[in-house]
């Protein structure tokens, strides 16, 4: 009994009662994990390494199996007289969510699953990889882009060009400042996201978060489809954006492109700046 006694009160003492909070906790000197190194501005190396290239290539495959589908459901709703006869905005936001859902998750491992210049930038802002590697990412996203619209209307270019190839505008009766606006809130979301389900901090307490890290981006981006599809048709991508702008060519598809652009950069800059500075507090913490 007495032996009992004595676990019941070891077991009650295993923790500190009082433990810190707020600025105290992140001031304290241990840590249950470590922040990855702040990958150099330009880094030589890499372009003589396969995994470079190889990274390179799966954001291509990637954006390019984004826009096949995601365009082909969106002119799938666009030629229906009926909304209700198709999948709908609903439908729509669902194709972009979960190809980012499942595209997030094949190639996590291989290149960061970025599938989109505005998440490359944000993370390249936040040092979490080379200016080399982000520029790289940058174009075989946008080619991929390309090339996956370009499918796209080689199946039936007739309908692709009477049905707009999935180009981003801004809708009538919204002004190009509500059109910036919403690409910069709605990436903002997005880029937010993917800072909070890859943050070093949770995946070292929280096992599970390195598995799930997809679907909360793949959520994120159908919640803001499911927004700003009626403003301008979503763009927070802006190789999306360039792919069916390029592919489709016509005066409607360039007279408000450089918002899928700008919107989507700035969006970005400041969800890596929040990030980084407000929630992680990485410029005050003491060395």
């Amino acid at each position: 009994m007495e032996g009992q006694n004595e676990d019941v009160r070891l077991g009650a003492n295993k923790y500190r009662e009082r433990q810190p909070i707020g600025t105290a906790a992140q001031s304290q000197d241990a840590k249950d994990y470590n922040d990855p190194p702040s990958a150099p501005i330009f880094e030589p190396g890499e372009l003589s390494s396969w995994s470079f290239y190889r990274a390179g290539i799966a954001e291509f495959v990637a954006t390019f199996l984004f826009l096949y589908i995601t365009v082909l459901t969106v002119m799938g709703v666009v030629k229906s007289s009926s909304k209700c006869s198709t999948v709908g905005i609903q439908g729509i936001a669902w194709a972009f969510g979960g190809m980012i859902f499942a595209l997030v998750y094949c190639t996590a491992g291989i290149s960061g699953g970025h599938i989109n210049p505005a998440v490359t930038f944000g993370l390249f802002l936040a040092r979490k990889l080379s200016l080399t590697r982000a520029v790289f990412y940058m174009i075989m996203q946008c080619l991929g882009a390309i090339c996956g619209a370009a499918v796209v209307k080689s199946f039936q270019k007739t309908q692709y060009e009477r049905l707009g190839g999935g180009a981003n505008t801004v809708s009538s009766g919204y002004s190009k400042t509500s059109g910036l606006g919403a690409e910069i809130v709605g990436t903002f979301v997005l880029v937010y996201t993917v800072f909070s389900a890859t943050d070093a901090k949770r995946n070292a307490r929280d096992s599970h978060v390195p598995i799930l890290a997809p679907l909360p981006i793949g959520f994120a981006v159908f919640l803001v489809h499911l927004a700003t599809i009626p403003i301008t048709g979503t763009g927070i991508n802006p190789a999306r954006s360039l792919g069916a702008a390029l592919i489709y060519n016509k005066e409607q598809a360039w007279a408000d492109h450089w918002i899928f652009w700008v919107g989507p950069f700035i969006g970005a800059a400041l969800a890596a700046l929040y990030h980084q500075i407000v929630i992680r507090a990485i410029p005050f913490k003491s060395k």
